[in-house]
């Protein structure tokens, strides 16, 4: 029975050149053994077959579920997907995506009435302390169930389930419940690839397309060979925009440029690497294709002297070597800041998927694109829409996309365009209320999605089943214009604080963690509190005061029952002066940058409590007095307008003790003949005083306050400074160094540093 519904639905499959999807609901035993029968029936070779799976022993490949990124980029004929032990909504989206038109996704269930209410290893991950795997729901599978039931294209079968403690071997007789046949038309052909008259890449190149969208876009990314191009290339998956990428990287490489290409991770850019390999002919790459890390770099060297090499995407922002063109691939997948810096390189091409499971925030679409029009580049726009692996109205497609809300989309602009603070109600986001209303999920998710680059499938079902998630929302009638995404902290017994100051990770405690393991107080995860993972407003009514408004509610729902809230955010100038006057302070800014985003992590606290203050308070001056030293050190290269905002939104005092001999060195560089050199460590702390808590008692104008980070906190070389700030010359910078000690000296200058002071003014 199994064999031959698998064989209907392969022929279906092959017919239609798409997918089907094969559900195979009860006990485990008995659903490998049908998988291997479904699979030996449809007669496909065994070494295009994967399984993701917990279990070892198959004789097809293996792929545990955290490594489910390993089939990204990969064709398989059928893919089966363990769902018992640990399913990882992520891990669904990338086994879909591996196969190709013609094949086969299977899933390994255990009963459908029943899967809601199991719970396995991903669920473990959602029990967040001091929650428990008790409190975590089912609800992401139970839609998940709902979608597998109704959608077309998706057959099931109910293989039963044995009782407790006996295998699945012995009599037992399947019951096919959807058939799963849709008896769709005939693929049509593929439109075919041409080489435009005008183009100058080789014959070849178009010859290598696959699809005549291919073609065109390959003929716009011509345009990176001329310095002052960019191109922004958007598909769905599965329609070769990075295909195209690579063969246009490679056709770059034969003329003789630099390209540098740049992605998440290296995975995601693989096939742009394959398919330029293909054009320049090369066969070995410098560096390991199999390695995962983005820091390890791949070369392509062509026999013109040109190259198409990969750089991680911090590392990529600050364009190394000089390259002639740089590709972004996966470009919705990083931050807006980020994609921003690539805008100095002489050409580049943004390719970008539209509806992704690995993260696809719509920062892109929605803020990049108006600053990459508003740049100085010549834009192309080029869209790929003709699937390439499986035929148009593939319902694998379609059910993942549904499943797993790759399409959610904030409310319609029109809907919401006028809503002013005045118009909008506050509102909770209860999970079961999200699950009946598919309109108020899809408009909330989708929020979340547009507002932050790495929102993916996982998210969802945190969104639906994690007990330490909060969601609240301001609706404008029944429209969601701005959403936040809560979590509790914090509030953990004394063994588990123990065990994280000794190095141990608790899972979903950001700030505890933070505070405790790295920072080193023993007691930070004792207080209770809220952190906020996401904050998003709708792009049409940005800067209206929602933001503010959302989180002004927020902190009164939840004052009395938290010691503080909290927020951990990518530094940049703007988020600080926001979190700032929300009330939130600054206590911590990592020593190392994020690989993607290339910022490094800031980590604020508004207290509500006593127990909030305190922690507060003690971490304020300890970062307070780490930065002193930490600027000229680890966070030597952070730009100075980050510095500026971390230090202005910490409300340590300040702390300044210097000798009579100190300041008589600062007083005598300020007023008199005197330099800097003889005491830079009694302008160090000057320096911190004045920046710290942003005094109002001392007012430096912005530049000046850069002088103060780049030369005297993070000891830049006087021309350097000098020709970062334009500054006519070194001298010039020097004397307002002097120049802004000035204030300082009369602010904080002990009686014989004013005396000292009146005998150069007196003069």
């Amino acid at each position: 029975m199994i064999a031959e519904l698998a064989r209907d639905l392969k022929r279906e499959a092959e017919r239609a050149n798409q997918r089907r999807l094969l559900v195979l609901a009860g006990d485990r035993d008995r659903g490998i053994d049908a998988a291997y029968d479904a699979i030996e029936a449809i007669g496909v070779d065994e070494g295009s077959v994967s399984l993701v799976s917990t279990r070892e022993g198959f004789r097809f490949e293996r792929v545990a579920p955290r490594g489910a990124n390993d089939l990204l980029g990969r064709t398989r004929e059928a893919v089966v997907l363990d769902c018992h032990d640990r399913f990882v909504p992520n891990a669904l989206g990338r086994a879909a995506g591996a196969v190709d038109g013609g094949g086969l996704l299977v899933l390994l269930t255990p009963p459908l009435d029943d899967w809601p209410g199991r719970r396995d290893g991903f669920d473990e991950s959602l029990a967040v302390p001091p929650f428990t795997l008790a409190d975590v729901t089912g609800r992401f599978r139970e839609r998940l169930v709902g979608t597998i039931r109704t959608h077309p294209g998706v057959a099931v079968v109910d293989l039963g389930e044995t009782e407790e403690g006996v295998g699945g071997s012995g009599d037992w007789t399947p019951t096919i419940e959807r058939e799963g046949l849709t008896h769709p038309s005939p693929a049509r052909a593929r439109s075919p690839p041409t080489r435009p008259a005008t183009a100058t890449f080789p014959e070849t190149v178009y010859e290598a397309c696959l699809t005549a969208d291919q073609s065109r876009a390959v003929r716009v990314l011509e345009s990176l060979s001329t310095p002052g191009s960019a191109v922004v290339v958007e598909s769905d998956r599965g329609r070769g925009k990075s295909s195209a990428a690579g063969l246009a990287a490679g056709a770059l490489a034969l003329d003789g440029s630099d390209v540098l290409v740049t992605a998440p991770a290296y995975r995601n850019a693989a096939e742009v690497f394959a398919r330029a390999r293909e054009v320049v002919g090369a066969d070995d790459d410098e560096g390991s294709d199999e390695g995962t890390s983005p820091n390890d770099a791949r070369t392509i060297r062509a026999p013109s002297g040109g190259c198409v090499r990969f750089a991680s995407p911090a590392t990529a922002a600050e364009l190394p070597e000089d390259p002639d063109c740089v590709v972004v691939d996966e470009a919705a997948a990083l931050p807006v800041r980020l994609l921003e810096r690539f805008l100095a390189a002489p050409a580049v091409a943004f390719c970008t998927t539209v509806h992704g499971y690995e993260g696809a925030g719509r920062g892109f679409s929605v803020r990049f694109r108006d600053r990459l029009a508003e740049s100085d580049f010549a834009v192309r726009d080029v869209r790929l829409d003709e699937p390439i692996r499986y035929a148009r109205e593939d319902p694998v497609e379609s059910w993942v996309a549904r499943a797993l809300l790759l399409d959610a989309r904030p409310a319609v602009p029109e809907a919401v365009a006028g809503t002013t603070v005045d118009d909008v109600r506050y509102r909770a986001l209860a999970p079961d209320e999200l699950l009946d209303d598919e309109v108020l999920l899809g408009e909330a998710f989708g929020l979340l999605v547009a507002a932050h680059y790495r929102t993916e499938p996982n998210d969802l079902a945190r969104l639906l089943d994690a007990p330490n998630l909060a969601a609240r929302a301001l609706v404008a009638g029944d429209r969601v214009v701005a959403v936040a995404l809560c979590a509790r902290e914090g509030g953990l017994d004394p063994e588990t604080r123990a065990g994280m100051y000794e190095g141990e990770r608790v899972r979903g405690n950001m700030v505890p963690d933070v505070l405790t393991s790295q920072l080193r107080d023993e007691s930070a995860a004792e207080p209770r509190g809220l952190r906020t993972v996401r904050i998003a407003v709708h792009h049409a009514v940005r800067d209206r005061g929602l933001g503010s408004r959302l989180l002004d509610r927020v902190h009164g729902e939840f004052a009395d029952d938290v010691d503080y809230l909290s927020v951990g955010f990518g530094a940049t100038p703007r988020l600080l002066r926001f979190w700032r006057r929300a009330g939130y302070r600054n206590v911590h800014l990592s020593t190392t940058r994020n690989d993607a985003s290339g910022e490094y992590s800031a980590v604020m606290l508004r207290p509500d409590g006593e127990a909030g203050r305190s922690l507060l308070d003690r971490h304020a001056v300890a970062l307070r007095d780490r930065e002193r030293d930490a600027l000229s050190d680890a966070h030597r290269d952070v730009d100075a307008d980050v510095v500026r905002g971390a230090l202005a939104a910490c409300p340590a005092s300040e702390s300044i003790d210097l000798t009579d001999h100190e300041w008589r060195a600062v007083v005598g560089a300020s007023f008199g003949p005197g330099m800097y050199d003889v005491a830079p460590g009694a302008f160090r702390d000057l320096a911190v005083a004045v920046l710290v808590g942003g005094s109002g008692d001392v007012s430096l104008d912005d530049r000046e306050e850069r002088l103060l980070v780049r030369k005297v906190l993070q000891g830049r070389p006087w021309e350097a400074v000098a020709d970062e700030l334009d500054y006519v010359s070194t001298a010039a910078c020097m004397r307002a160094l002097g120049s802004a000690f000035e204030p300082l000296v009369e602010c904080y200058g002990t009686d014989l540093a004013l005396a000292e002071r009146d005998r150069f003014v007196d003069r």
